[in-house]
């Protein structure tokens, strides 16, 4: 391991305010108002929201050749990896491999207590594209069969939900369970297994959905942006730009919801009540993965064009760089351990899982 490559100065909130400076978040909070304006709809003029007239949706920057050996210890497998996920009830380890010139896609399970111990190994119906922890094991998302796969922590299929339209991202709130479909450009709520709605509006494709215990928001990956989920009046919100590329999501302590920008290097932060942007970290090299250790309120992403995790402390004023470690090849996913801060790093060109102790 090698200590931190830069660091900057922690600005902490005022008393009272949480972890943001309140100056600072009147100003932003100004420029966001501004901003609104730009993400309505004006007769004539088109969707603001929409730069380009096809747009296409970022993905992860092409990593080089490595050229130092990866930090932690790397755990071999056959294939590349397409998502990692700690269940921390089963204390179980879950990686998603890609299908290897097949139709069919393998998950691997590992106890975390042991991860060079057994493994048990499911097959599953196509590539998984998010891999999350449920209520009783992992929930996995299988965009090109159009399912929702519920896999138990001791390996297997526990069940099935049939949803169209290529479902992306999944993640639960409270007792509901909420999936975006991208192709139908909606989101899904299911209770007690049970479609209850299902929510569209001005988004053109819904690729992550992230909850903050009291808010729900959607990233839309082709408009580069996040919009507000009503779940009471059953429809989409405020849609606010989220950079130039953004490409996944994750739910922080402080009830923000965070943004990896790949194509404009940004880590961004958005406040949900309401849903405003209260800061843009410049994160270069390709940033992409994201995951929050909830217990030392660490956001660690990957950047890609580097093979580099880096770990930021997002307590403060602003996001301080605490860690950085060398990564495998093509580090697309990330996750992370909250009882030790142990950090799970997937190689997404077959060069394995990386462990490692911060």
């Amino acid at each position: 391991m090698h200590t931190t490559q830069r660091s900057f100065a922690r600005t902490r909130g005022m008393a009272g305010h949480g972890p943001w400076h309140g100056v600072r978040i009147a100003a932003l909070a100004v420029t966001c108002v501004l901003l609104l304006g730009a993400c309505t709809e004006v007769e004539g003029q088109g969707d603001a929201l929409q730069v380009v007239e096809d747009p296409e949706a970022v993905g992860p920057v092409d990593s080089p050749e490595q050229t130092s050996a990866p930090d932690g210890t790397v755990i071999d497998v056959p294939a590349g990896v397409s998502d990692v996920a700690v269940h921390a009830e089963s204390g179980t380890l879950a990686a998603a491999l890609t299908a290897d010139g097949g139709a069919e896609a393998t998950v691997l399970v590992y106890p975390l207590d042991d991860l060079t111990g057994p493994v048990h190994e499911t097959v599953v119906p196509g590539d998984v594209e998010q891999l999350v922890a449920g209520e009783n094991g992992f929930l996995a998302t299988v965009p090109g069969q159009d399912e929702l796969l519920h896999l138990s922590p001791e390996g297997g299929i526990a069940g099935r939900t049939g949803i169209e339209g290529a479902p992306a991202g999944v993640t639960q709130h409270g007792d509901s369970r909420i999936v975006a479909s991208r192709e139908r450009a909606e989101v899904d709520v299911f209770e007690h297994e049970q479609r209850t709605a299902s929510i569209g509006g001005d988004i053109a494709s819904a690729d992550r959905v992230a909850s903050t215990g009291d808010a729900v928001v959607v990233l839309d990956r082709l408009r580069s942006a996040v919009f507000e989920v009503d779940l009471d009046e059953r429809d989409i919100g405020l849609g606010l730009r989220a950079g130039q590329g953004a490409t996944n999501a994750a739910p922080d302590g402080f009830g923000r919801v965070l943004v990896t920008d790949t194509l404009s290097d940004g880590l961004l932060a958005f406040a949900t009540d309401p849903l405003v942007l209260v800061q843009r970290y410049p994160v270069h090299g390709g940033i992409y993965g994201i995951a929050y250790d909830a217990g030392r309120d660490i956001a660690w992403v990957t950047v890609t064009a580097r093979n580099e995790v880096v770990g930021f402390d997002v307590a403060g004023g602003q996001p301080e760089e605490i860690h950085r470690f060398d990564t495998v090849r093509q580090p697309n996913s990330v996750t992370v351990e909250n009882q030790d801060g142990r950090v799970v790093v997937g190689s997404a060109a077959g060069e394995g899982i990386q462990v490692i102790e911060p």
